[in-house]
């Protein structure tokens, strides 16, 4: 099982809105074929598995991370695979949330005469699906907020200055991160500030769907992730009624997401929704102050990512991280727990999940 979820990982950033999914084929306590989800679309981890299998799977016993699927999609059900196979026994990490499979291709199995053994490596096999379990459920995308800052607290000097806070470990760790989630999220103010790029620098890697926060329509028609929207998807959330506005944007191949407004600025959870329903199942947030603070009032986020390197700029006026209102009262403070620490040279990683 752990050599499946090492499979398994291997799909990352390639399957979304599908589940990661790695396979292992064992006969005589030899490992026969292996396989995983590699792309969305593509064979599901125990059809690859058995087409990688170098004798007969007659009488062998499949380790996988998930439950098989049981019904039809981009492929058929991978329980009909399992049954013509001749596997007799199957050893599962994870039941699979989805309605559509939720303990059915377990059933089946078992109705076939096969053996059917769950809980194997449960924690780590359902960890490999935190953000597929969070969208079957919830229809709406895993929020990751992610920022990095001195030990001060500043996420740039008075002047808006901030490249570079982190060295260049943790930041190849955060371009790994934009290639394994959907979508990449950020309001106006950072568009005009540092006109971004929001790509994923790593090689062979993939670029997340862009998501630009912009109540008013703001974000200039210079801007790269506007002159770069027919080769990258870009989305522009807005409230803004003008037409012409729109259709400039349209024109430069952006597509436009319009929301109902909370305060001055635009409903998150409404846009999240929005979000699920164009099949984004995780959006990376590296917002500015403002949008952070107003995406943890929302409650859209389910994980913070802080990355902290050992650097003071100071300054009153200095950029933090999560600006806004604030908290009146301690006791209102956003929880999280489950700490996770990681080291990229002298900076330190800090993930967190909502409470």
């Amino acid at each position: 099982m752990e050599i499946a979820i090492d499979l398994a990982k291997r799909g990352r950033g390639w399957v979304n809105p599908n589940p990661l999914v790695g396979a292992v084929i064992v006969k005589d306590d030899v490992i026969i074929g292996s396989g995983y989800h590699e792309k969305y679309g593509g064979l599901h981890a125990e059809r690859n598995a058995l087409a990688a299998c170098n004798e007969s799977p007659v009488g062998a016993t499949l380790y996988v991370t998930l439950e098989p699927c049981c019904h039809y999609g981009n492929t058929p059900p991978c329980t009909e695979a399992i049954i013509e196979s001749g596997i007799n026994q199957v050893i599962i990490g994870a039941t699979d949330p989805n309605p559509l499979v939720g303990g059915k291709g377990i059933e089946i199995l078992r109705q076939q005469g096969i053996t059917v053994i769950t809980g194997a490596q449960e924690e780590a096999c359902q960890e490999l699906n935190t953000i597929f379990f969070h969208y079957i459920k919830t229809k709406t995308p895993y929020v990751l907020m992610k920022y990095a800052m001195t030990l001060d607290g500043k996420i740039a000097t008075r002047t808006g200055k901030s490249k570079w806070i982190t060295g260049e470990a943790a930041r190849n760790a955060v371009h790994q991160t934009r290639n394994e989630v959907m979508g990449i999220m950020v309001g106006v103010n950072t568009i005009l500030q540092d006109d971004p790029q929001l790509t994923c620098r790593i090689e062979g890697g993939r670029n997340p769907i862009r998501i630009i926060c912009d109540t008013y329509l703001r974000t200039p028609l210079t801007a790269q992730v506007v002159t770069s929207a027919r080769k990258i998807p870009t989305y522009l959330a807005t409230c803004s009624q003008d037409q012409q506005k729109i259709k400039r944007f349209e024109i430069m191949g952006c597509r436009i997401l319009k929301s109902a407004k909370v305060g001055e600025h635009l409903d998150l959870r409404e846009l999240m929704v929005r979000l699920g329903q164009e099949g984004i199942d995780s959006i990376l947030l590296e917002g500015g102050g403002t949008l952070n603070f107003s995406a943890l009032k929302s409650g859209i986020v389910s994980k913070l990512q802080v990355y902290l390197a050992p650097k003071i700029f100071g300054g009153a006026a200095a950029k933090t991280p999560v600006e806004g209102l604030g908290l009146a009262d301690p006791a209102e403070a956003f929880q999280f727990t489950d700490r996770k620490i990681k080291i990229f040279g002298d900076d330190i990683c800090l993930e967190y999940t909502k409470r």
